[in-house]
């Protein structure tokens, strides 16, 4: 019976988490059932209209305080919102939804994503209490003007300049020592193919050449970006590379030579048998401008009316222009609200973001009247350049505001305001491969699901199936996070968890044992070496359940709370089937971290539904409704996962536990179905993966170091011995 109440009573809570305004009544009355027969619950809004309806029919399932797991327990949500007579969010009432759920698909609790301004109240997103909030919550809301990321795909983290030496290379004349040239080949993720990059120029006479003429790369630190470096004894003047003889060669990726002590990486070249073709050394510089960060603040004069009632509400739009004439949005400010002459808030961009390195590349601005419905109104537009905006404040950084449109249909149209830089500086800040050039270890650690909602390991239909021709959706997540983040590990040692299962000898439940069986040593030896104990515990471990994240996520913190001084990162990977069962201590768990040198990776298999999209209200109280009805967890509900994870990904509202705000934002969420390719190319699928989960891990670790005011540290100066030959270009 205490089961019952729980439920409803939770069901009281959800709605006054929403909005503080609902009551009770009907059969329940202060969070207590008053008949048994059926239970209703009604809620209702300021207005006194019904604005909720709960039933829970049949109290012959009511079997003393438990609810028999056989039976199914029905219920009707009919939902409609009412605030001021509006309907929130597209949703019309009444909203009947029937849900038949079986008891055994549990789940457990889970928060609503609910929004709440400085004085605790909280609204849905897009409600239109939410909707009244302050002006940085208007801009949030807009339609037509999406959020965007200022650094997007298109434009790289960074560009570096590869500087290439040899030494002990092959001699190949008879009468002198080689000629040496190094021709650079890259790789795209989505071919195997190898493309010229660049060659530096030929060095006469010399077995250790230090080649002056360098490659400049973009870098992303997301992606496997693939490298040749390919030596020749230069014999002719021929541009074709199998007329000359051919030295030796190098594999490795950009991310390695990066992630090396110094950012510079030494290796043996190879490629003709039986011999030894000397070594390669490879350094990476960052290149100065791409450090650079601009300061700038804007302020419009007598902007159109576009409001009937009232003045305009303007906010800019900024668009950096690309190679072929289109633009893509980098900023957008503040709403300045009812006003023809706003003066908005200082803001900083990355100057790559900005203008991509090109100073004099056009940088276009449009002037919106912000509407509530996200039809903007368009109020005209301007365009400047980085070149020009470095004068700073002058008359001609004066901009006429031009609706075309107006200019054409009406002859005396002169402008639609006019818009003025008030300031703009530009200052360079500490990078991401600052750290890792000073010596900053990036250490990685996999936390790997073993519940029984995966499926019988013996079976084709489990998640964790070993199938001898290719690898299953746990190791092509590991593989190819774990390929790219290695890079920036000099041991190459890797402690491998998992979690749900019950280990050997006596069935003991743990959610935090070592892949490899030790204890004491949990590290495997590069990504093989996990990839061999994962398929190992495979066959020594009862999977079982629940599904808690807190025991790993405290495991690493315990590491990362040890070593603050910025020399050392830590990045958990946990990759999971469903949803999660320690909801509230975990949300703990991420909050402590938060503070710490660490960042959380969560990637998402199966068939769950992750992504939040078809996630509803009905789908969260289901959640509650069975938590507290039975505490067995031996199945998930695939519907429940998705705003579990999406809350503790925190890109959209930071995380909190017991009202405190995660420090950071350190999680990072992907469903990896989403980068499954339709064609089964796998290499394909895991690069699309890897892309989007470890994006945010650069500025993770930036943010971390700017909240501690940890530098990077000086790297020395690298000496090498100078060959002074003859150079000729090839």
């Amino acid at each position: 019976m205490s089961s019952i109440y729980g439920a409803v009573n939770l069901v009281l809570n959800i709605m006054n988490s929403l909005t503080g305004k609902w009551q009770s009544c009907d059969s329940v009355k202060h969070g207590r059932l008053l008949s048994l027969s059926t239970a209703t619950c009604q809620c209702f809004s300021d207005g006194g209209e019904v604005a909720a309806n709960f039933t829970f029919p049949g109290a012959q399932s009511v079997n003393n305080s438990l609810i028999n797991p056989l039976d199914l327990i029905c219920f009707t949500l009919s939902l409609k919102l009412v605030q001021s007579g509006q309907h929130l969010g597209g949703l019309s009432g009444p909203y009947p939804l029937l849900l038949a759920l079986p008891l055994l698909s549990v789940s457990p609790p889970r928060t609503l994503p609910v929004q709440r301004d400085s004085r605790g109240s909280g609204s849905w997103p897009g409600s239109p209490a939410h909707m009244e909030g302050d002006v940085m919550d208007k801009v949030e809301a807009t339609a037509t003007v999406c959020d965007f990321d200022p650094i997007s795909g298109s434009i790289p983290a960074t560009k570096v300049e590869i500087t290439v030496s040899c030494r002990n290379l092959l001699d190949r004349d008879t009468f002198s020592k080689s000629d040496p040239l190094v021709v650079l080949y890259t790789q795209g993720a989505e071919c195997k193919q190898w493309r010229e990059f660049g060659r530096t120029e030929v060095i006469d006479n010399t077995l250790n050449p230090d080649f002056i003429r360098k490659y400049i790369l973009d870098y992303f630190f997301e992606e496997k970006q693939n490298l040749r470096f390919d030596v020749y004894d230069i014999d002719s003047k021929s541009p074709d590379l199998a007329k000359h003889d051919f030295l030796g060669q190098v594999h490795c990726t950009l991310g390695e030579i990066v992630g090396s002590p110094a950012s510079r990486l030494e290796k043996p070249l190879g490629g003709i048998p039986g011999k030894k073709c000397g070594t390669i050394i490879l350094s990476a510089e960052e290149l100065g401008n791409c450090r650079d960060y601009a300061t700038m603040q804007f302020c419009a004069n007598k902007l159109d009316k576009k409001d009937f009632f009232g003045k305009s509400d303007p906010f800019m739009v900024f668009y950096r222009s690309n190679e072929d004439g289109t633009f893509t949005i980098c900023h957008k400010t503040e709403v300045m609200k009812n006003t023809l002459h706003p003066v908005w808030q200082p803001f900083s961009i990355p100057v790559r973001a900005l203008c991509n390195g090109d100073y004099e590349r056009a940088i276009k601005a449009e002037v919106y009247d912000w509407d509530r419905d996200g039809s903007h109104d368009f109020i005209g537009e301007f365009t400047t350049s980085y070149k020009a905006l470095c004068r700073g404040q002058n008359q001609l950084n004066v901009h006429e505001v031009v609706n075309a449109k107006k200019k054409i249909k009406k002859k005396r149209y002169i402008n639609s305001g006019t818009v003025s830089l008030l300031s703009f500086n530009v200052e360079s800040e500490h990078t991401f491969l600052d750290y890792i050039k000073g010596g900053t270890q990036i250490h990685f650690t996999v936390a790997i699901d073993f519940t029984a909602s995966n499926g019988n390991p013996s079976q084709s239909t489990s998640l964790h199936y070993m199938n001898p021709y290719q690898m299953n959706a746990y190791a092509m997540a590991l593989k190819a996070v774990g390929e790219i983040i290695q890079d920036y590990d000099s041991d190459k040692m890797f402690p491998a968890l998992g979690f749900g299962a019950k280990l050997p000898p006596d069935g003991r439940v743990s959610h935090e044992f070592p892949l490899n069986g030790n204890i004491e040593n949990p590290y495997c030896n590069g990504m093989q070496g996990i990839l061999d104990a994962y398929h190992q515990s495979l066959k020594t471990v009862q999977l079982y359940g629940p599904t808690n994240f807190a025991p790993v996520v405290n495991h690493v913190a315990s590491y990362a709370a040890a070593v603050q001084d910025g020399s050392q990162y830590f990045v958990l990977l946990i990759i999971t089937d469903g949803v999660i069962s320690d909801m509230a201590q975990t949300k703990e768990a991420i909050v402590n971290a938060a503070k710490l040198p660490m960042s959380i990776i969560i990637v998402g298999v199966g068939q769950a539904e992750f992504d939040g999209e078809n996630s509803s209200m009905v789908s969260l109280l289901k959640s509650y409704l069975l938590f507290s009805f039975d505490p067995v967890y031996n199945c998930y509900d695939s519907s429940s996962s998705s705003t579990s994870m999406v809350e503790l990904d925190g890109d959209d509202i930071r995380i909190s536990s017991r009202g405190k705000l995660a420090e950071r934002d350190i999680v990072q969420f992907v469903p990896f179905r989403d980068y499954m390719d339709r064609t089964g190319n796998h290499v394909l699928s895991m690069a699309r993966l890897v892309k989007d989960v470890l994006a945010e891990i650069p500025d993770q670790l930036i943010s971390y170091m700017k909240s501690r005011a940890i530098k990077p540290n000086p790297v020395p100066p690298l000496t090498l011995s100078v060959d002074q030959p003859q150079t000729n270009p090839v």
